[in-house]
């Protein structure tokens, strides 16, 4: 294990002893930025080779989503794109949506396993709770009438309030992770001005991993997504999903669902 991982997982700890919001936002943010100031490090070591670190390349990962036709499959998939995304990786989704390919440098993938291993388990759990209540029984969301066209409101049903409490999570979490990466680049830039700029050392990176998905993907054309009438905005259960994503705390990647697991 690596020490930027080390160094998370004591965060983990931290989190699961919490029971103040805000506390837990900053344990979330601080992994983030402690994984993008890995990466920074790391990328910059290799642009300058130097010879006491180990060469880093470009690795693919497969993972593994969910059975043919759950319907959690498309979310968690938006889920694992968002946090793969602000840790510098590309995403190759399976065309059923059973499973996706993950290309990155190793560090990387590390830390949106273990993201995604922690935040998939919370919004499946979080949105379970808020289907509970009952709160999304009286209320209704807007779409278009399939036969005029026309913009309708429609009662949520259980499976539109999930999708749309689903759909609000992910769009928050993948906002808290972009904040914590910018953060940790301007945080790195003003204590090292020195240096080569982490944007600099970033790009180049990105762009080897890049190459390296160009060369190696067998992908073909684009991953279609949920395609449902409910939205990140629809009603109360938008809104319980941005708040449950706002209180989102990090916890030990074993509580990843059986199934759903990191493939050779």
């Amino acid at each position: 294990m690596s020490s930027a991982i080390e160094r998370i997982s004591a965060l983990l700890i931290k989190a699961e002893r919490t029971d103040n919001p805000h506390e837990a936002d900053a344990y979330l943010m601080k992994a983030q930025a402690l994984a993008t100031m890995a990466s920074i490090d790391i990328a910059a070591a290799r642009a300058q080779k130097i010879a006491d670190k180990k060469p880093t390349s470009p690795v693919t990962r497969t993972v593994s989503i969910g059975d043919k036709g759950k319907r959690a499959n498309t979310h968690l998939i938006s889920l694992f794109v968002a946090i793969a995304y602000n840790n510098f990786a590309v995403v190759d989704v399976a065309s059923d949506s059973t499973y996706v390919v993950a290309y990155g440098m190793p560090q990387d993938l590390d830390a949106t396993h273990t993201l995604f291993a922690s935040l998939s388990v919370q919004m499946a759990r979080s949105a379970q709770r808020y289907l509970e209540k009952n709160e999304w029984k009286s209320d209704t969301y807007r779409t278009r009438s399939r036969r005029t066209g026309l913009p309708v409101k429609k009662p949520f049903t259980r499976q539109t309030a999930r999708a749309a409490f689903y759909r609000a999570y992910v769009t928050r979490i993948d906002e808290r992770l972009q904040q914590a990466r910018d953060d940790a680049v301007r945080s790195r830039d003003e204590s090292r001005g020195d240096e080569p700029s982490a944007a600099l050392v970033l790009r180049e990176s990105e762009a080897e991993v890049r190459a390296f998905h160009q060369e190696n993907s067998d992908a073909r054309g684009r991953w279609g997504g949920y395609r449902g009438a409910a939205t990140g905005r629809s009603g109360s259960a938008a809104g319980a999903g941005r708040t449950a994503a706002s209180r989102a705390r990090l916890r030990s990647s074993d509580e990843l669902p059986e199934g759903r697991r990191a493939l050779p």
